[in-house]
């Protein structure tokens, strides 16, 4: 049975990723351009955030996962994910991607003259930051696509054999309010001994904290819907307790940081907080969903198919409108305004009127084909 809440769910946070990278345009974090005053307040709620969108996400597609494997035998879910995701991928890093270095480089003084100079005589030379060449805000696409082809065996294996000692165990986890917190010892052991010594890159190879922790995380979706509705019930009458569990956990993460200097018993105190405050929005965030977005409706329909062209188009064109805006002395707020709003208005502009409705585009930005929607919806 579809579930509706994860359709929601999958619509909200891409939608709190564009404000977030709309907002990386003001912190003092590093981002491809930066706006000409930098605000250190707007931070505190970006963190906030950061703790847990990635993780939900690849939680998501885990489950969104089990779902298309149901349905599909092995060679033609992975082809299914082939054409989803790599073609997407290589369109992304052909056209999408390099107005964003080109940007980049002007405002580094690295380059002078219009974007046809650039691309594709420069798109591509070297490997960034360096080079030109990159996939940027994509890199969730090949992440996805290596975590879904190499689990398929695993994947496989569980959904013939439903009564296996695993799913089992994470049903008897799942029926228990707290049980599902076990889950987190393993990001526990990567949060400690591996995000040390792997810095995020999003490179793929090489940002072996990233992979592993992402992995477990898709593995983890995998299983939740593996073990039926016992888990969207033990969510759903338990998420005021995650909701306050989370604030506890995101209280001490960051009190943790504050008050104390790093240091290797540091590191290992607030490796556990952060799995706990992660894994508790994560429980929150699906509980609350389960109770109340659980539900099919015609705007669900719409902004469902629209999400992936706006994720694949979005960064670029919040770049282009900060670049013209970068040393405007006008404030955060009508900053921030134009580029939230240019950047959702445009992005659904070139989907309703580029994308949407052009067959042969369709599958360029991960959309199937017209006639398959809506067969799937009937």
């Amino acid at each position: 049975m579809r579930r509706y809440d994860l359709d929601w769910l999958r619509v909200i946070v891409f939608a709190l990723l564009i404000l977030y990278h709309v907002g990386m345009f003001f912190v003092p974090w590093g981002f491809h351009i930066k706006n000409n005053v930098i605000y250190e307040g707007i931070k505190w709620p970006m963190l906030f955030v950061n703790q847990w969108r990635l993780p939900i996400l690849f939680v998501i597609s885990g489950m969104g996962t089990c779902y298309a494997l149901s349905k599909r035998s092995g060679g033609q879910f992975a082809m299914e994910r082939i054409k989803r995701l790599f073609l997407p991928l290589v369109v992304g890093i052909l056209f999408i991607v390099p107005p964003q270095v080109y940007f980049e480089r002007l405002d580094k003084g690295q380059f002078e003259g219009g974007f046809l100079g650039y691309w594709p005589a420069e798109a591509f030379i070297g490997i960034y930051p360096e080079g030109n060449f990159s996939w940027h805000h994509l890199w969730f696409l090949p992440y996805l696509l290596v975590f879904s082809l190499l689990l398929i065996p695993g994947f496989l294996y569980l959904r013939n054999n439903s009564q296996t000692g695993l799913i089992k165990r994470v049903g008897r986890l799942a029926a228990r309010p707290i049980g599902l917190f076990w889950l987190i010892i393993p990001l526990y052991l990567w949060e400690a001994f591996l995000e040390p010594f792997f810095p995020s890159t999003h490179a793929l190879w090489g940002d072996w904290f990233n992979v592993v922790n992402y992995l477990t995380l898709f593995f983890y979706g995998f299983l939740l819907i593996s073990v039926g509705d016992v888990f969207w019930t033990t969510v759903a009458a338990n998420r005021r307790k995650y909701l306050y569990l989370g604030i506890l956990g995101f209280s001490l993460m960051f009190g943790l940081r504050l008050v104390f200097e790093d240091s290797v018993f540091i590191h290992f105190i607030e490796a556990l907080f952060k799995v706990v405050n992660l894994w508790a929005w994560i429980l929150a965030i699906f509980g609350y969903a389960a109770a109340y977005l659980n539900h099919p409706s015609s705007s669900l329909t719409y902004a469902n198919e629209s999400v992936y062209p706006f994720y694949i188009l979005h960064q670029t064109i919040t770049i282009a409108i900060g670049f013209y805006l970068m040393d405007l002395d006008w404030g955060f707020w009508p900053k921030f305004l134009i580029m939230a709003v240019g950047t959702f208005v445009i992005s659904w502009f070139i989907y309703e009127a580029g994308i949407r409705r052009w067959t042969w585009i369709r599958p360029l930005f991960g959309l199937k084909n017209r006639n398959q929607v809506t067969s799937e919806a009937t």
